[in-house]
This record gives C-alpha cells, structure tokens and sequence, in this order.
C-alpha cells in the first residue's frame, strides 16, 4: 500500500508535503487556496513532479481534488511480455 510522500523537512522545512505525526498536511490552506490549473502544474511539472502516481492520487483524494487525477497522473503503459 502506497504512503503519503514524506519530504525532506531538513532540507526544506516549508515543504507543502509535510505533516504532522498523525498525517495531516501542516500547510493544508496552501493548497487549498490554490486554484486547479496551479494544482495541475504544480504537481505535474513542479514540487509534485517527485512524487509516484499512487502518492499524487492519495495527495489530491486528501485535499479534496480527486477529479485532477487524469490531469495529473501519467499513464503507464507496460511493455509486453
């Protein structure tokens, strides 16, 4: 089962991925005053761009904006056997 992505906090404290122990975002307002286009970029061309797709889906399921995922996540194609 795939976890929430877990930031470096050391390296950037303000990272909008963080949370708290008992997994809540700490900066949830920041994404949340975001409109959808910003969320689209930022999570497929900028901080998000790290993140796996299971952890985009279970990002975006959180902060209320589910109906990205297609916008955001990559198809993966596999390749045949």
């Amino acid at each position: 089962m795939a976890k929430f992505y877990e930031p470096d906090l050391g390296k950037d404290p303000e990272n909008p991925f963080a949370r708290d122990a008992d997994g809540k975002l700490v900066r949830r307002s920041y994404w949340l005053d975001m409109g959808d286009r910003s969320i689209v970029l930022i999570m497929a061309q900028g901080l998000g761009s790290v993140l796996s797709n299971d952890q985009k889906r279970m990002h975006l399921d959180d902060i209320g904006r589910g109906h990205l995922k297609e916008d955001v996540c990559t198809i993966e194609i596999l390749p045949p056997e």
